[in-house]
């Protein structure tokens, strides 16, 4: 194999994980993995909404999880609280509005009390 095309087909080897950690969820927000599950972050005005699912992309019961959002606003870490609201959405509401993609992450703990985080870019 040519050199230079052995290191193009590195360079994409080494880039396939960055893109299969972040990739678009069925809410319109973002999915990345949270310990043993995926988690969509979903954020409109002052609304942060996340969704539970397995690692085989199905819901998971929302009842019983804690979790919490710190996301970066304008350079600012800003805590949100989150709580079930229904079916595999965890909901809470941020003090400012936020962008669409924000950055940050999600904590969760669940109700055998496993902890897992995941990071949002």
């Amino acid at each position: 194999m040519v050199p230079w095309r052995l290191a193009f087909a590195g360079s994409l080897l080494l880039a396939l994980p960055v893109c299969a950690h972040e990739m678009a969820g069925k809410h319109g927000g973002r999915v990345t993995d949270a310990g043993s599950y995926h988690v969509e972050l979903v954020a409109k005005d002052k609304t942060v909404d996340v969704y539970l699912l397995d690692s085989s992309e199905k819901p998971v019961p929302a009842a019983g999880f804690k979790a919490s959002a710190i996301l970066i606003v304008d350079g600012k870490p800003a805590r949100v609280a989150l709580t079930p609201a229904d079916a595999n959405r965890l909901t809470g509401q941020a003090q400012v509005p936020l962008n669409a993609a924000p950055k940050g992450a999600v904590q969760l703990t669940a109700p055998d009390g496993a902890t897992a985080s995941g990071k949002f870019n």
